[in-house]
């Protein structure tokens, strides 16, 4: 199926140079804006829109919990700086059309990537699964129970990840995980998503520079 690419500006998900940028097509039932004001087509099979930590809600608008047409959002995960992951986290409403859905994750999955579907919330699945565990790890830094290095070999041994929390923070940047998490802890209100005293020192320097 053709997808139709309105771009405005550096990407997150598709920064210049990738394959999924080069295969848009001048016609198509599909329309994906990437930093481009949305908007709305019926006439369309999906209209995809690239979300940062923002709801889809922002751009259609909601209306007592049965939102919904042809209309989703989506984001390429990737860890902070770090180069885009394989995964394309894809938005729905609680209305939205089965499918857009099927054909917004045909084109995804057609470019090689693996998608998951998730409900319109601020921070999607991974970073409401993973920011608590991160905040976690600086707690325990700054309260001494173990060293950056031994929480990592930690995880990585003992639990198969391919990297620790702190060595990924630290690649990603914390500053951006303090964006993440105070952006978490403004909409939830949970003290596990308060940006850490670490991501906010981070934040800080960056600003001032």
């Amino acid at each position: 199926m053709d997808y139709v690419i309105k771009k405005q500006g550096e990407s997150r998900s598709f920064p210049e140079g990738e394959g999924f940028l080069e295969g848009a097509s001048s016609e198509g039932d599909i329309v994906l804006h990437l930093g481009t004001q949305f908007e709305p087509d019926a006439g369309k099979t999906a209209v995809l829109v690239e979300l940062e930590m923002e709801c889809l809600g922002v751009h259609t608008g909601e209306h007592a919990g049965i939102e919904g047409s042809n209309a989703l959002g989506f984001a390429r995960y990737r860890n902070g700086d770090d180069a885009p992951s394989n995964l394309i986290e894809l938005v729905r409403q609680p209305a939205t059309d089965d499918s857009a859905i099927a054909a917004a994750r045909a084109i995804f999955e057609a470019a090689g990537f693996e998608v998951a579907v998730s409900a319109d919330q601020v921070g999607r699945i991974i970073d409401r699964l993973v920011r608590p565990k991160y905040n976690a790890a600086l707690t325990f830094l700054d309260e001494g129970l173990a060293t950056a290095d031994d929480m990592d070999m930690t995880c990585r041994l003992g639990l198969g990840y391919a990297d620790g929390p702190i060595e990924r923070l630290e690649q990603g940047g914390l500053a951006h995980h303090f964006d993440v998490t105070k952006a978490l802890f403004e909409v939830y209100g949970t003290p596990a998503y308060a940006p850490g005293r670490r991501a906010t020192v981070a934040k800080q320097r960056r600003s001032a520079e």
